[in-house]
């Protein structure tokens, strides 16, 4: 079994591992999937070298900000995935969903307590950080941080880039050797360890393990839990085989059509991976290993040309994609991961603060509060329905939601304002918010890993601009505008 690099591992506290524990206990918070798992990998790695039990730990809380049935029912549906790929081997799988505020109060303590290591996710995003930070400080063993998040692992940015131009420069020169140390597809296969045969009885009958009713989905359980009942459940389902259907049906059907197709609302070529690659129910190095299967790419074919087309040697479509899946995504992930402020106004590059503030109190046609804003009552069609689709399913087609940002921006009193209006309406019903892309998009559209545009436009100053009119005569438009119509 190959080893996880040294790179993507991280002890979280100074305490030692303790030979003498009962298990090895894996913290499943990000990376929430059986498969192609750095983390997974880890914790196996130890189990092995310690001959120990392997215990799966996967929870979900109720005290997060914006949590809800919408997000509450996708993660759930991954844990009923997790559950039955766990069956399969020889692991215990204890998944918890927190029916009240704080009452897993103690809980990882009490499992920590009876570990010999406890392996967790890296995400850099959200409360995630601060969560383990703080439980780490408070564990009386040894508590590894573990990397999955992308190709290139965090820590080997050597800077904070600030533009994407920049940022595929160093991955030109950098990422080939970091896609010689995948993971394994499955961490499981053919290990054997002793098996766990049952959760210590007092921790299971203070925190019982998620009922199959809710795994399976049923509402009424659903209904009980302490969590927003106003953001309802939408269409799409959560888990890693709805995340694998999902990244076959665009690969197989609509890859094809990416680069010509994939800003016109009406034909929606997307490939919809954004929350299943958010809540780790797929990897990304699984999304590009089978993409570049099919595209029969070898290492051979890069060209380190600094540009964005045709370095990786693949079809037009598949470099567009890869362009959005590597240096997009991995540029936000590598930026909160090195800046603590990525969420706040005081992080955007100064020419940027300095044309907003400049252009700060100039006239506004239309001011909108976050309540018109969030029921989708402004003047705009076009923005109206971008809003819907996110009220109805949880998502913006990616090019309407740079327009989506860019006119709360226009309709907001301040800049500061209209931020906040984007993150919490982002956050609140989007199923990928919450994510370090998430925080890119909603920053770009204030400047971020942009530069400054002319001419010189009220409210906006040197930000670059965008208008309805001008999307409605350059896209195809019309049926989404018909599917969205606001209520």
């Amino acid at each position: 079994m190959p080893f996880v690099p040294d790179l993507r591992v991280r002890p979280a506290n100074e305490q030692s591992i303790r030979a003498d524990g009962e298990f090895v206990l894996y913290w499943m918070i990000a990376t929430r999937r059986a498969t192609w798992n750095f983390g997974l990998q880890r914790a196996v790695e130890w189990a092995k070298k310690l001959n120990k039990p392997l215990l799966i730990f996967e929870p979900l809380r109720v005290g997060y900000r914006w949590a809800s049935d919408r997000i509450h029912r996708f993660v759930i549906d991954g844990m009923r995935d997790n559950a039955a790929a766990f069956a399969k081997h020889n692991v215990a799988y204890f998944p918890y969903v927190e029916p009240s505020l704080d009452a897993d109060k103690g809980l990882l303590a009490a499992l920590a307590e009876r570990a010999c290591v406890v392996v967790t996710d890296e995400f850099p995003c959200f409360f995630l950080p601060r969560m383990v930070a703080s439980a780490a400080s408070r564990l009386p063993v040894l508590v590894e941080q573990v990397d999955s998040n992308g190709l290139l692992p965090l820590r080997a940015a050597s800077q904070v880039f600030v533009t994407a131009l920049s940022f595929r420069s160093f991955l030109q020169k950098n990422l080939t050797r970091h896609l010689e140390e995948m993971p394994l597809p499955d961490p499981l296969a053919g290990v054997r360890l002793p098996r766990l045969s049952k959760l210590p009885a007092e921790i299971a009958r203070r925190w019982p393990p998620t009922s199959p009713e809710l795994l399976a989905g049923d509402a009424a359980e659903l209904s009980r839990l302490s969590i927003d009942h106003s953001v309802g459940v939408v269409e799409t389902r959560g888990g890693s085989i709805a995340a694998r259907a999902a990244m076959r049906d665009f690969l197989d059907h609509r890859l094809t059509q990416y680069s010509e197709q994939g800003n016109h609302p009406d034909h929606d070529v997307r490939s919809g991976l954004s929350p299943y690659l958010h809540f780790g129910h797929i990897s990304a190095h699984e999304v590009f290993h089978e993409l570049m299967s099919s595209q029969e790419w070898h290492p051979g074919l890069l060209k380190t040309n600094g540009g964005r087309r045709g370095w990786w040697g693949v079809s037009e479509n598949a470099e567009s994609f890869l362009d959005e899946l590597i240096i997009w995504r991995e540029l936000g992930y590598t930026f909160c991961s090195q800046r603590d402020d990525y969420d706040q106004y005081k992080s955007l590059p100064t020419w940027a603060q300095t044309t907003l503030e400049e252009h700060a109190v100039d006239p506004r046609e239309h001011v909108y509060s976050l309540d018109e804003f969030e029921n989708a009552r402004t003047h705009d069609i076009v923005w109206n329905a971008a809003q819907t689709q996110l009220l109805r399913e949880g998502r913006i087609h990616n090019y309407l939601r740079m327009l989506w940002g860019k006119k709360i921006l226009e309709w907001s009193r301040t800049p500061r304002e209209a931020l906040d209006v984007m993150i919490e309406l982002n956050n609140k019903y989007a199923l990928d918010g919450r994510n370090p892309n998430s925080y890119s998009g909603i920053f770009w559209v204030l400047g971020r890993f942009d530069r400054p545009w002319g001419p010189i436009r009220p409210i906006f100053g040197t930000i670059r601009y965008m208008s309805s009119d001008n999307t409605v005569r350059k896209l195809h438009i019309k049926e989404y505008l018909r599917r969205y119509e606001a209520e």
